[in-house]
């Protein structure tokens, strides 16, 4: 056997063995895409730690790592806000990545056990997430201000202690 192609051979075998499947076909960080309805609203994410790891406007698209830790998938929570509607708060879970089990043909127990779970590649995100915030809120009269309404609209208990004037 010539050297270069045994040097190429225990090369390309050491690298079967050093790496994991899903390491080398997926990834450990996704661009997740973050929407709302109505578009404009502000967002914060955190980790599982509570700590916060991007903020911005919808809409608009995101880096976030798949892992946490050995063998954890990393949870993060969204808070989105707008003026006018009430906050809305999204999770956003990891999970297992199909490449994964590419390992028990390609990474062996080293990218099963060792590499994909320590790299965080055995997981993935969505490709996107969105929050729907609803109907806007009802205005609120400043004080002083005047505030027609229909009885109809009124609580039964506040329409009981209405006093007819004519």
């Amino acid at each position: 056997m010539y050297p270069h192609a045994f040097k190429a051979l225990v090369g390309a075998a050491s690298l079967c063995l050093l790496s994991g499947c899903a390491s080398i076909v997926g990834d450990s960080q996704y661009p997740v895409a973050v929407s709302s309805a109505p578009a404009g609203a502000s967002f914060e994410i955190k980790d599982h730690a509570g700590h916060v790891v991007h903020s911005g406007n919808t809409p608009s698209t995101v880096t976030l790592k798949s892992g946490r830790g050995y063998f954890r998938g990393e949870t993060y929570t969204l808070t989105f806000k707008k003026d006018g509607f009430a906050d809305k708060v999204v999770t956003l879970d990891s999970s297992l990545s199909g490449w994964y089990w590419g390992n028990i043909l390609f990474g062996g127990l080293i990218g099963m056990l060792i590499v994909d779970p320590m790299t965080g590649a055995m997981y993935k995100l969505p490709e996107g997430t969105s929050a729907d915030l609803g109907q806007p809120l009802a205005q609120q009269p400043a004080e002083g201000d005047l505030l027609v309404m229909s009885v109809a609209t009124l609580p039964e208990q506040t329409r009981a202690r209405l006093i007819k004037l004519n």
